[in-house]
C-alpha cells in the first residue's frame, strides 16, 4: 500500500493535515532533542521527510522504513542519508545502538504494538529515549465530533483529488478511530519496557507525543 502512494505521500499529507503535519514535525525534533553526534533512528521514516532536519543539524540518523518504494522515493531526494529496509517488530541493528528512537505515524500499521516497542527498547542503548508521534483522541468532547465526522466523511474525498491511492486514506481514517486514547498508548510503551514515559497532546490532542526513556 505504502509503495503505491510513496511519489505524492508529502504532498498528500501536507494537505489532508492542513499543513499541521510540519508543526508535528518541529514537535518531534524537539522532543527528542538529540545532539550533534549522537546516533538516532528515525523507523517508519518514510521518504525521509523526518530524518532531515536531524541530520541537518549535525545528527547521525538512520531513516528506516518497510516499504521499499518509500526508500526509493526518499534516496533520490536525500543520497547522502542511510536509508535501510527494516521491520519494527525484528530491527536489523545491534542492542543498543542508538541514543533514541523515534516513530512518527507509523506504529498504528504495526501488527504488534507491543513486540515493535519492546525492540525499539532493545536498539536503545541505557538511558536513551523513545519518541513515538501518532494519532490520537480529541481532548475536547465536540471537537472529537467534528474531527470523526472529517475523517470519515471529508478525508476520503480529499485523498482522492491529491493521492494516486485514495482507498489506503480510508484505511487511514479507519485506523485512527480504532487506536488507543494517549493514556492507552502510554501504557503500552510501559509494558514494553520503557520508564517515565509522559505524553503532550498536539492541536488539541488529534496527535499525541509519547516521549519514555530506556532503563
Amino acid at each position: 500500500m505504502f509503495d503505491v502512494v510513496a511519489q505524492k505521500y508529502d504532498v498528500t499529507n501536507d494537505v489532508l493535515s492542513l499543513g499541521q503535519d510540519r508543526l508535528w514535525r518541529r514537535a518531534v525534533i524537539a522532543a527528542v532533542a538529540a545532539q550533534p553526534g549522537e546516533r538516532v533512528l528515525d523507523i517508519a521514516a518514510g521518504t525521509g521527510t523526518s530524518s532531515e532536519p536531524f541530520a541537518d543539524a549535525g545528527v547521525d540518523v538512520v531513516p528506516a522504513d518497510f516499504s521499499l518504494g518509500m526508500l526509493r522515493v526518499g534516496k533520490r531526494r536525500r543520497e547522502d542519508l542511510g536509508f535501510t529496509a527494516a521491520d519494527a517488530m525484528r530491527l536489523p541493528f545491534a542492542d543498543g545502538a542508538f541514543d533514541a528512537v523515534t516513530m512518527s505515524f507509523g506504529l498504528r500499521n504495526v501488527a504488534d504494538v507491543g513486540v515493535a516497542l519492546a525492540e525499539f527498547a532493545r536498539v536503545t542503548r541505557p538511558g536513551g529515549r523513545l519518541v513515538v508521534c501518532e494519532f490520537s483522541q480529541p481532548t475536547s468532547r465536540a471537537f472529537r465530533t467534528v474531527y470523526t465526522e472529517y475523517l470519515m466523511r471529508a478525508l476520503p474525498p480529499v485523498a482522492r483529488r491529491v493521492s494516486s491511492n485514495p482507498e489506503s486514506y480510508v484505511y487511514l481514517a479507519e485506523s485512527i478511530r480504532a487506536w488507543p486514547d494517549q493514556r492507552g498508548l502510554a501504557g503500552r510503551v510501559r509494558d514494553a519496557g520503557w520508564t517515565q514515559v509522559e505524553w503532550r497532546n498536539l492541536s488539541g490532542g488529534i496527535v499525541a507525543l509519547h516521549r519514555a526513556v530506556r532503563p
